[in-house]
This record gives C-alpha cells, structure tokens and sequence, in this order.
C-alpha cells in the first residue's frame, strides 16, 4: 500500500475521523497507563526507558523510535500507508498532550482505574484506526514484515519483538508490573471487539472489511 493509494471511496471522511481519532485516543490511552504506574504496554516501557534515559519526552521519543522502526521497513521491503506515517508523529503528540493534562495517581483507588482505563481505551483505539484501513503502524509492519521475510509465525516474531523490547525498557528504567500482564493478556480480545465495532461497510456489496490480513497480524499498542 502506498501512502495515497487508500485516499478515495464514498466513506473516506469516516475513515479518516476513524485514523486520526483512534491515533489520538492511542496516544491519550499510552498516557494513562503511564499515570496509573503499575506497568505499562511492551513499546511503552521502552519509550519510557529511553525517555529516562535521555530527558526527552515520552511522546517525542515515541515518534523517534517509531521513525527508526519505519526506515527499517526498508530492507524487508514493507510499504507505508498515510495511517502508517501519520502513526508516527499523532501517537506521540497525542501522549504529550493527555501527560500533561493527566496528573499521576496515587493509590490503588486511582490506579487501578486509570489502568483499566487505558486498556480499555486503547482496545477502541486499535479498533478504529485499523478498521481504516490505512496501513498499519511502524511497529506492526516490522512484525508482520519480519514475518513474512523469515517464515516464522506471527506469534512468535511478535513474541520475540516484544520480548526484546520489553527486556530492554526494563533494564533503562521502565515500568514493568500488573499492568503489563493485563495489557498483554486484555488486549487482543478488546481489539478483535472493536475492529467488528467500528468496521467500515465496503463499497460493493455493503459487507464489511476490518483490515488487511487476519486480526492477529493487524493489531497494534504501539
């Protein structure tokens, strides 16, 4: 897919509502689980790691780190679409903006829900900017690129991505904690939910299309 080649149809305003909300939302939900401090998504630790490390930003590292996986596309010939680079830049400036809107909590009382919370939300974020259609983000492109290149299943190239990045985020000073067992474990259901939600009936026959591929290869995080 090209950067343009998704720019036509009857229902392109909704599908670009759908991209840019759901970006925005992916970004708000990353800023919650990072307030509510009991362990954050797989690439969340490591933006927060490197964040630690090198005073930046979270949201600005995000958008570093998502333009360095984007120009690994290269050597496994992967094709960004404009949901793929507007990924880069929304996500981050959307988890600036909700940090410095939401203030951390403190007790479990608080905690808890803002966690919930930011799962939940970014289930309906993943939900809608895949459901799109255009493209995926950096970072699930590698996944699904590396996949295609070495012949391995999914699962285990996403496995050992994320296991990688995890490990690394965790040894620069991420979060690593309840939260992200419960992100690993709540997410796949909640973006398989909310991609039939927030499908986009196709022109021809009034069916539905949720994304390219099977949901497993589609879903996102960041």
């Amino acid at each position: 897919m090209s950067i343009t080649s998704g720019l036509r149809g009857p229902h392109l305003a909704r599908r670009l509502l759908q991209l840019y909300a759901g970006l925005a939302l992916y970004g708000a939900s990353a800023a919650l689980l990072v307030r509510g401090g009991l362990g954050l998504e797989p690439w969340g630790v490591l933006h927060q790691g490197l964040a630690e490390l090198t005073g930046l930003t979270m949201g600005v590292v995000s958008i570093i780190v998502g333009a360095v996986v984007l120009l690994l596309w290269i050597p496994i010939r992967q094709r960004p679409g404009l949901g793929t680079v507007s990924n880069v830049f929304v996500v981050g400036i959307a988890m600036d903006a909700a940090l410095a809107l939401v203030p951390a909590g403190h007790g479990l009382a608080v905690r808890v829900p803002l966690l919930i919370a930011g799962i939940v939300l970014n289930g309906v974020a993943t939900g809608l900017y895949i459901a799109a259609r255009f493209g995926p983000g950096p970072r699930d492109g590698l996944m699904t690129g590396l996949h295609r290149l070495t012949g391995r299943s999914v699962r285990l190239v996403r496995t050992g991505i994320e296991v990688a990045v995890v490990v690394t985020g965790f040894v620069l000073g991420g979060s690593v904690g309840i939260g992200t067992v419960a992100y690993a474990l709540a997410i796949g259901p909640l973006a398989q939910l909310f991609l039939r939600v927030f499908a986009i009936p196709a022109v021809d026959n009034g069916s539905t299309v949720v994304a390219t591929g099977s949901p497993e290869q589609a879903i996102l995080r960041r």
